[in-house]
C-alpha cells in the first residue's frame, strides 16, 4: 500500500488539502484520481518501467513508490496529472455554482471564488506540461537541433554535400 500513502500525500499538497482533520477529498478519490492519472499519462510518457494499471480493482504495479525500483518520474508526473484533474473538477463545481445576485443596494458576488481554484489549476496543469516535456527531454536534449535532419547537419569543412550525406 506505499503507492497509495506517498502519492496520495503528494497530490493532497498539490491540491492543497493537507488537514487531515477536514479533507475536502476522500482518501478512495485521490486513490482512483492517480490510478486515472496514471491510465492517462501511461498513453503520453514512455517510463523505465511497464506498469499496470487496474482502475476498478485499485492497483498499481509495480509500486513505482518501491525503494528498489522507485521511479520519481512516474510519481511526480502521475500526481500533478491527478492533481489537474481533481483541479479541473474543483473548477467545474465551482462554476456551476457561482452566482452573482443585485438587490437593490445589496449584492453577492460569488462569482470571484474560482479565480484561486483557476488559478491553481492553470499553474498545476502547466508544471505537469513542462514535467511531461522535461522527462522526455532528458538525455535527448539538443538531438532535434544537431540531427541529421537539421540545417548544416551535411556541412564538412565549410562545404555543403548532397543528398544528405558527408562528403
Amino acid at each position: 500500500m506505499a503507492w497509495q500513502d506517498e502519492m496520495s500525500t503528494i497530490v493532497r499538497y498539490i491540491v492543497n488539502d493537507v488537514d487531515s482533520t477536514d479533507y475536502t477529498f476522500s482518501n478512495k478519490r485521490i486513490e482512483t484520481s492517480i490510478l486515472v492519472a496514471a491510465q492517462l499519462v501511461d498513453n503520453e510518457v514512455v517510463f523505465s518501467n511497464a506498469y499496470s494499471i487496474d482502475i476498478d480493482g485499485c492497483t498499481l504495479s509495480p509500486d513505482p513508490t518501491a525503494s528498489t525500483t522507485k521511479d520519481n518520474s512516474f510519481i511526480n508526473i502521475v500526481s500533478l496529472r491527478a492533481g489537474c484533474l481533481i483541479l479541473g473538477s474543483e473548477l467545474k463545481t465551482q462554476g456551476l455554482s457561482a452566482i452573482r445576485v443585485s438587490d437593490g443596494p445589496s449584492s453577492i458576488d460569488m462569482s470571484k471564488t474560482i479565480d484561486g481554484i483557476k488559478m491553481l489549476y492553470d499553474d498545476v496543469c502547466s508544471k505537469y506540461e513542462e514535467a511531461k516535456m522535461q522527462h522526455k527531454l532528458d538525455g535527448a536534449v539538443g538531438e532535434a537541433i544537431l540531427s541529421p535532419y537539421s540545417p548544416g547537419a551535411n556541412v564538412v569543412n565549410g562545404h555543403y554535400g548532397h543528398g544528405g550525406r558527408y562528403q
